[in-house]
C-alpha cells in the first residue's frame, strides 16, 4: 500500500499529498554520508513518501543540492517544498532566493515555497514575491512556516493573504502547544498543518511512556510517534538519512493507534492546558 493510498492531507485546492514525508534538515553536511542519504531519499520515493522539504537554509544550499541530485529523472514523481530565508524575503528577494533554490534543486519549479520563519520584511513584501513566483508558474502553492495565530491573522487580512495553502510548525508528543489555538484556527482558515521534528530530533524515543506503548503494539517508538502525528490530521516530514530509517518511518503509516495508547500518550505527554507560545528549533 502506498503512502497516498494510505494517508493524506489535503490541501485548500483540493489537491492531496501524501500525510507522511521526508525531511532534509542537515543532511549533504557530510560527505561521508552522502551517498547513503541519496539512497535514503531515493528510497523514500519508492515508498510513496513523495513530499521532499528543504531549505536554503539548510547547510547553506547544501540539502538542496542534494536533494537535487537525488531527484534526478525523478522531478515528476516528487511534492518539492523548500523555504525563503526570513532575511531575503522583501519582494525581490524572494524572487532571487527562489531562483537559487530551483538552480541547486535542478528543477524548474517548487510545489510549495515558504517563508522560513517572520522576520523584518512585512508579509505585505513577501506575498508580493510569492504572487510574482506564481505568475511566473515557478511556484506552484505557498506557505509560512513557524507563524502563530496572530500572525496567520494578519496575513489572511492581506489581499491575496488567504491563499496560504501551509502552516509548517514545530509538533510532536512533546511539544502539543498548537493544539490550544494554532490547529483549529488552521482548521478553520483551510490551511494544511505540516510538523517538522516530528519526533523531536529523537529525544524522546527513550520516554518510557512511549516505548511501552510501542512495545505493546509491535511497533517501534518512533513509529508510534509518527503515526500520533499522522492521527492529529497533520503531515510529518521526518529527517530520512539512511534507507532503514526510512523503511522504518514508513511503516508509521500502516500503524493505527487504539484508543488505549492514545490515552496512555496524553497521560505520558499531556495537552497543553492554555494558550502556549509558538515553539521553534
Amino acid at each position: 500500500m502506498s503512502v497516498q493510498s494510505a494517508r493524506t492531507i489535503t490541501l485548500r485546492s483540493g489537491e492531496e499529498i501524501p500525510a507522511l514525508g521526508q525531511g532534509t534538515w542537515y543532511l549533504g553536511e557530510n560527505p561521508a554520508r552522502r551517498e547513503q542519504e541519496i539512497a535514503a531519499l531515493r528510497l523514500g520515493v519508492d515508498l510513496g513518501m513523495t513530499v521532499v522539504d528543504t531549505a536554503e537554509m539548510y547547510g547553506d544550499g547544501a540539502a538542496e543540492e542534494l536533494v537535487g541530485e537525488a531527484l534526478r529523472g525523478r522531478r515528476e514523481e516528487v511534492f518539492l517544498v523548500s523555504k525563503v530565508l526570513p532575511g531575503h524575503a522583501g519582494r525581490k528577494g524572494t524572487v532571487a532566493a527562489c531562483e537559487g533554490s530551483l538552480r541547486r534543486l535542478r528543477t524548474e519549479r517548487l510545489d510549495l515555497y515558504l517563508l522560513h520563519w517572520r522576520g523584518r520584511w512585512p508579509l505585505e513584501e513577501t506575498l508580493a514575491g510569492f504572487t510574482d513566483l506564481m505568475e511566473a508558474e515557478k511556484i506552484r502553492y505557498w506557505g509560512v512556516s513557524n507563524l502563530d495565530v496572530a500572525d496567520l491573522a494578519e496575513l489572511t487580512t492581506l489581499p491575496g493573504g488567504d491563499a496560504v495553502a501551509v502552516d509548517q510548525v514545530l509538533y510532536n508528543l512533546s511539544r502539543r502547544g498548537v493544539e490550544w489555538d494554532l490547529l483549529p484556527w488552521c482548521r478553520r482558515a483551510g490551511v494544511a498543518v505540516m510538523a517538522y521534528s516530528p519526533v523531536e530530533q529523537g529525544r524522546i524515543l527513550q520516554v518510557e511512556t512511549l516505548d511501552a506503548v510501542a512495545r505493546a503494539l509491535g511497533a517501534t517508538p518512533a513509529q508510534v510517534a509518527l503515526a500520533w502525528v499522522l492521527e492529529q490530521g497533520v503531515a510529518a516530514i521526518p529527517r530520512s538519512g539512511s534507507p532503514d530509517h526510512v523503511r522504518e518511518n514508513r511503516g508509521a503509516v500502516d500503524l493505527r493507534l487504539p484508543a488505549e495508547a492514545l490515552v496512555a500518550l496524553d497521560k505520558g505527554f499531556p495537552p497543553p492546558s492554555g494558550p502556549t507560545p509558538l515553539e521553534m528549533l
